[in-house]
């Protein structure tokens, strides 16, 4: 059996490395609706500070809403344990605590993105130069997860380090189409826009699922239709469904693994069986914030029941 300690750090090394990878999705995010111009650049981007999760941090550092600070903070920032130099200082830190259970791939793979970032990151970020840096965090931590996902035995070294992942992603997403109709709409007039339906296309780019999504739809951009896919498409690898039912997996896994079934197992079975369940008129009925804002918070209550099942600090 796992030691606790090591499951921890393969969980939180796993979310973190996904984590640095939704800073830089984020950042892409804000670049693309500040350019639709539908209200100041500095509420675009308070927004995506909103969608990360750390408003509140920001505003006590910075004193503008603007590119250059808010990807500075996102990006490079270490006060920001969110940001994506933190988060690959955390994940390399964690990596280093369970080095015996990773392969020399999956341990090289780490490292290796730890220092390129590193020096990519070292200075401000030239406004030219960030689509460049956004693609290499992206394919940085792309290359992490090719050598996880092509070398590691499927055992509850591996279960721990997907649920990490899968936990972290689906969080993303949520807040990602959270942000999307509770903040970045300016009104109500405009939904079923043009507008509405250009910011559902640059949100289908943010999680990479621009092209998966014409090839599913045949490029109708229906609001409906981008909820469906990236709430409820269970094929489509951001989506909470298919974040879920892969959680679920993992969780079956290491029951089996341990011969004792707990809570957690139980806690994301039901959120699958929602997911399983909901319709997309069901979601818009009781409203997408609220679906989302409650989805956000069970998710994080998951994260703290896994690690109290598995003793993550003992």
């Amino acid at each position: 059996m796992l030691l606790g300690r090591a499951a921890n750090g393969l969980y939180w090394m796993s979310r973190y490395i996904e984590r640095a990878e939704n800073m830089a999705r984020l950042v892409d995010t804000g670049q693309r609706l500040a350019l639709t111009q539908t209200s100041s650049p500095a509420d675009e981007w308070a927004s995506v500070m909103t969608s990360a999760g750390v408003r509140d941090a920001f505003e006590q550092s910075y004193g503008e809403y603007d590119a250059r600070s808010v990807s500075d903070f996102l990006l490079r920032d270490v006060s920001n344990s969110s940001s994506v130099m933190a988060s690959m200082e955390t994940a390399r830190m964690n990596a280093r605590m369970v080095r015996t259970s990773l392969t020399r791939e999956v341990w090289e793979s780490i490292n290796e993105a730890w220092m390129a970032l590193r020096r990519m990151l070292t200075r401000p970020i030239d406004e030219r130069d960030m689509p460049s840096v956004l693609d290499a965090i992206k394919r940085e931590t792309a290359l992490i997860r090719g050598a996880f996902q092509g070398t590691m035995l499927r055992n509850e070294i591996f279960d721990f380090a997907q649920i990490g992942t899968l936990m972290e992603r689906a969080d993303n997403t949520a807040r990602i189409l959270d942000v999307k109709y509770y903040v970045l709409l300016p009104s109500a007039t405009w939904v079923g826009s043009s507008l509405d339906n250009h910011q559902w296309q640059l949100i289908l780019r943010s999680v990479s699922a621009h092209r998966s999504y014409r090839w599913n739809y045949e490029g109708d951009y229906q609001p409906g239709n981008i909820a469906h896919y990236l709430i409820l498409n269970r094929r489509m690898p951001r989506s909470l469904a298919f974040c879920y039912r892969g959680i679920c997996d993992s969780l079956e896994f290491l029951t089996e693994e341990y011969g004792t079934r707990h809570k957690s197992a139980d806690r994301a079975g039901a959120t699958l069986s929602k997911l399983k369940t909901a319709t997309v008129g069901d979601i818009f009925d009781e409203g997408l914030h609220e679906f989302l804002s409650e989805f956000i918070r069970d998710n994080a209550e998951l994260g703290n029941q896994i690690a109290a099942d598995y003793r993550f600090y003992e």
